[in-house]
């Protein structure tokens, strides 16, 4: 293992090659386990602590891992043997927010859920809404480019991003973007670091774009026959021209599952369950017209303006993973496919299953078609396990055949790089492999990892 000493001191960079520190940083929140061990974690405390990091690993030729919470799904922040995990925790501060032109300026290291809460202290918020959004940083959902409940009506993360302050392999600063909502100077830079997963360079700062509080929402929870009738009553709400801010739907299996883990109140009323939330001056009206649209789809439908029960409501869809994972170890998909195919795409995952003998649980954003297939792995199974890889395999293939993509928020990381190049083909593959050449010539930023 190389030894600290190797690397010059920097009073804003700390130094790890310690057992039990390195073996921390092995792994993100993916389940996927590799058999690595990086040689050092540098815990950074400023840009300038960054900048110094990437000067010596660029000259020593030392590949770099940028890493905020390791809550990534697709093995994007697990570490390099014998490479460097950069920590980014450190970097932790909202450095201002202005109200009038409603803007955020924050390092990479925020929770997401504290950015939401200091902007709602102003009357304002940050729309995108992983579910991960307690635990996950502001700089990784960048790097994946992260959706997110209320995604559907206000985007993703890239939507919200008007501006980076990024950090390059040979150590240069350099800020892509604006502080104006408009802008279209140049290539936009700033929208290539967005989902580049740690591979161009290491984000150290953003201007994210807020949005005023709602003055009302409205919250409807519905249960149906199954996915076909929830994703009917999706269509028909979007017919009526109502957009719902959150759309999530819920299998039956995954909602038992979820009573389990946190004693829900909310039982099984079918074999499907759907959550709808309208917001804004007219949330009450639109969500009448929503709910007379969805209602002859529905075995059950409620509906709230109470924050306390509809908290509730979406603490249900948050808890779903984590409900998920207490059964074993999962591989967490992530396909998106236009909103008409949903059905489709729920019974492929089926067909997936009992061809495979594996058990899928499925959540979705039904609003805008990106389904989380989750494989729940039996005592014994790895992610190579050909059962496993046989059934990722055919959700990938299906989200291809209906259109779609085999990651919709996610990212590729190293579980997707071969769909990547079956979906996006040989030449556009090259383009990319050439943009990252032009950013890290030698290669030494998340090597492995998405292109």
């Amino acid at each position: 293992m190389t030894s600290t000493r190797t690397f010059p001191a920097h009073a804003d960079v700390v130094w790890h090659d310690d057992h039990d520190t390195v073996r921390a940083f092995r792994f993100d929140r993916s389940g996927w386990e590799p058999d690595v061990t990086p040689a050092v974690v540098a815990q950074v405390r400023s840009v300038a602590g960054v900048q110094h990091v990437l000067r010596l690993a660029n000259s020593m030729g030392l590949p770099v891992v940028p890493r905020g919470a390791g809550t990534a799904l697709t093995g994007a922040a697990a570490a390099v043997d014998g490479g460097v995990v950069l920590d980014l925790t450190g970097l932790d501060r909202v450095l201002g927010i202005d109200v009038e032109n409603e803007l955020a300026s924050v390092q990479p290291g925020v929770i997401t859920a504290d950015l939401d809460r200091a902007a709602r202290a102003v009357g304002l918020r940050y729309a995108p809404d992983p579910a991960s959004v307690e635990i996950s940083t502001i700089g990784g959902n960048i790097a994946t480019n992260a959706g997110g409940l209320r995604c559907a009506k206000y985007g993703v993360t890239r939507d919200a991003v008007l501006g980076l302050d990024v950090v390059l392999a040979d150590g240069r600063l350099i800020h892509t973007g604006r502080r104006a909502i408009k802008g279209v100077t140049g290539y936009d830079l700033t929208g290539l670091f967005v989902g580049s997963e740690g591979t161009l360079g290491v984000i150290v700062g953003a201007t994210l774009r807020l949005r005023p509080l709602p003055a009302t929402t409205t919250t409807i929870a519905a249960y149906f026959d199954g996915p076909a009738q929830a994703f009917a009553a999706v269509a028909a709400i979007r017919a009526a021209g109502v957009v719902p801010s959150v759309a999530e739907f819920i299998d039956g299996p995954t909602l038992a599952r979820i009573a389990e883990h946190a004693a829900s109140t909310l039982k099984a009323a079918g074999n499907a369950f759907l959550l709808v939330q309208i917001d804004g001056a007219a949330a009450l009206a639109e969500a009448a017209i929503a709910v007379e649209a969805l209602r002859p789809m529905a075995t059950s439908v409620t509906v709230t303006q109470d924050p306390d029960e509809a908290e509730t409501l979406v603490a249900v869809r948050r808890a779903a993973l984590p409900a998920l994972e207490r059964l074993g170890r999962v591989l967490i998909e992530d396909i998106s496919v236009p909103r008409s195919r949903l059905t489709d795409a729920v019974a492929a995952v089926e067909r997936a299953a009992a061809m495979t003998g594996t058990t899928i649980h499925t959540f979705a954003h039904a609003a805008d078609g990106n389904l989380h297939p989750i494989v729940v792995l039996r005592p014994g199974q790895d992610f190579e396990h050909p059962d496993i890889q046989a059934a990722a395999n055919a959700i990938f293939r299906a989200a291809l055949d209906l259109g779609g993509t085999v990651s919709g928020e996610h990212g590729v990381g190293v579980l997707k790089r071969r769909w990547m190049r079956i979906e996006l083909g040989e030449d556009v593959v090259a383009l990319q492999r050439g943009i990252k050449d032009v950013f890290d010539p030698l290669g030494i930023l998340n090597p492995g990892r998405a292109i």
